[in-house]
């Protein structure tokens, strides 16, 4: 179980948990891709998403309070609105099951609503990402709930990471799956070791996943930094899935590279100022209806420029200093921003 209880941690988390949930956190539009995948659904991936609290906590029969994290909790406001729970799993489970119908029952009473003496629950579209899978995993997993009135099957779709290829995860778009490519090569990893055109082989294979990124990125189809973070978190699952196989992880970095170049930083920079300054103009212009457009669109912009640039000190990709500087500031100003 992936528990953190009151006074101690008891916490099974992997790296791979730390990926996905890192790419919902900076890149949430990559997962529509999934829920589509999961679900049958045909989000194009601009609808807005709104994530729920991954904690949940839960009283046990021996009257202790558990905290509960699920993977992901979010709505997805398309025609309409759509809750869903996708947890991340590297091993087959017997327990998952289980995880599954605490976590949604917890999210379904969160929503809850009483009328007229009846409490209304409404469990999410839940699945489960699989990195790897055994013959005997199945497509679908289900949850019978019984009850005096009658039985309903609450169902789980499956997804097999480890069956698909580049070809059909960028045909369909699922670069949350990216990261998380190496598990299909992970059976190979002792030939990969000893037999240098093998591993060529799979460093061809990462060479094409950044030329495809680097297209994307060109077509404007995902942004710089995006890209960079897919990158980032690639090495990251390599790093870890591949320990003890040195060649491995020194071929996968050798190809994606093993830092942001200094001119994709610049580009990260800029566009993370042009989307700072523009949402501090639409923010700027909301205050100016009520204190006076042009009075709004300059707070706006100066509000969306400051935040923008202590995210990128955040990020490490400028210092306190130069970010001071180019607002104009203190450094001690500057510390309270971040």
């Amino acid at each position: 179980f992936k528990d953190i209880k009151k006074g101690a941690v008891w916490m099974s988390s992997t790296p791979y948990d730390d990926v996905f949930r890192t790419m919902l956190n900076d890149c949430p539009k990559l997962v529509l891709a999934v829920v589509n995948e999961a679900f049958g659904e045909h989000y194009t991936g601009e609808e807005k998403i709104i994530f729920a609290q991954n904690e949940h906590f839960m009283n046990r029969q021996d009257g202790q309070e558990e905290e509960r994290i699920t993977d992901s909790c979010f709505t997805v406001c398309g025609e309409r609105k759509k809750q869903y729970h996708i947890e991340c799993q590297s091993t087959a489970d017997s327990s998952m099951l289980v995880r599954i119908f605490e976590y949604a029952s917890q999210i379904s009473l969160d929503c809850a609503a009483v009328e007229e003496n009846v409490l209304e629950v409404s469990f999410p579209h839940s699945a489960v990402l699989f990195l790897r899978h055994a013959k005997t995993t199945p497509d679908t997993m289900k949850i019978r709930i019984c009850t005096p009135g009658g039985s309903q099957e609450y169902r789980i779709p499956v997804i097999k990471l480890q069956k698909y290829g580049l070809k059909e995860i960028f045909e369909k778009n699922l670069l949350f799956f990216i990261p998380f490519y190496l598990f299909v090569h992970e059976k190979q990893f002792g030939e990969y070791e000893k037999d240098v055109h093998k591993l060529e082989q799979l460093k061809a294979e990462y060479a094409a996943v950044r030329r495809r990124l680097e297209e994307l990125c060109e077509k404007h189809e995902i942004t710089e930094y995006m890209k960079c973070m897919l990158t980032d978190m690639i090495n990251k699952v390599a790093s870890s899935l591949a320990e003890g196989h040195g060649r491995i992880v020194e071929g996968v970095r050798e190809i994606m590279g093993g830092k942001v170049l200094d001119y994709e930083a610049k580009r990260i920079k800029m566009e993370g100022i042009e989307e700072g300054i523009s949402q501090g103009i639409t923010q700027g212009i909301s205050q100016g209806i009520t204190q006076g457009i042009s009075q709004g669109i300059t707070q706006g912009i100066t509000q969306g420029v400051q935040q923008t640039l202590a995210s990128l000190v955040r990020d490490g990709i400028l210092t306190a200093e130069q970010a001071a500087e180019r607002m104009g500031r203190s450094m001690g100003e500057m510390k309270k921003l971040l």
